[in-house]
């Protein structure tokens, strides 16, 4: 077999193989910008999430209006049973 050949082989096999080498860091790279964007969206919803929670101030106000009516609701309970 011919030298000149032999290294039209190798050529096309190098280049081919370059190729297919080049396509899977393309594809790397795509999926490490879309891993970014996804966990940019994952900590905004994190903190989307945690800054709706009921603030302590309201729910103390909220449990003690509920439970002025369980005290005014007992007090008329009362009422009936003494009559």
């Amino acid at each position: 077999m011919d030298q000149t050949l032999i290294n039209w082989i190798l050529a096309c096999g190098g280049a081919l193989l370059g190729a297919m080498l080049n396509a899977i860091w393309n594809s790397v790279k795509d999926l490490q910008k879309a891993d970014t964007k996804l966990a940019e969206r994952v900590g905004e919803i994190e903190v989307l999430v945690a800054g709706s929670y009921v603030k302590r101030d309201d729910m103390d106000k909220l449990a003690g209006a509920i439970f002025a009516k369980l005290d005014r609701i007992e007090a008329k309970l009362d009422g009936k049973a003494d009559k």
